[in-house]
């Protein structure tokens, strides 16, 4: 982990977001746990937690950007595929809308002219 890179970083299980099961544990049961200090990222480096955004538009990391990308996409298929299985406990609607969320999410990651 080298203190000189200025770039924005995604972390690598871009769709874990570590800080909004924090607030949901805080809100929820009152507890509030330490988020990591250090992080692998997308393009596997080791980097402060804060130097780190889920925002595609704070994202300066072109690695990072691709990476994340990919991930969304990826996790929009998985979605679709699970809310058509039988007894999925979301409907296909539910699965298309959150399916369609992370794909527009992985258009803004491909977007570079951000």
């Amino acid at each position: 982990m080298g203190g000189s890179d200025p770039h924005i970083h995604v972390q690598l299980n871009v769709i874990h977001a570590d800080a909004a099961v924090r607030h949901m544990m805080a809100s929820t049961f009152g507890l509030a746990g330490d988020l990591p200090s250090v992080v692998t990222t997308g393009c596997e480096q080791k980097v402060p937690y804060a130097m780190t955004s889920p925002r595609p538009e704070s994202v300066t990391c072109l690695p990072c950007r691709e990476h994340a990308h990919r991930q969304h996409l990826r996790f929009a298929e998985e979605i679709e595929r699970l809310g058509s299985m039988p007894g999925a406990t979301i409907t296909s609607g539910q699965a298309a809308l959150a399916a369609e969320r992370h794909r527009e999410l992985a258009k803004r990651f491909a977007d570079t002219d951000h």
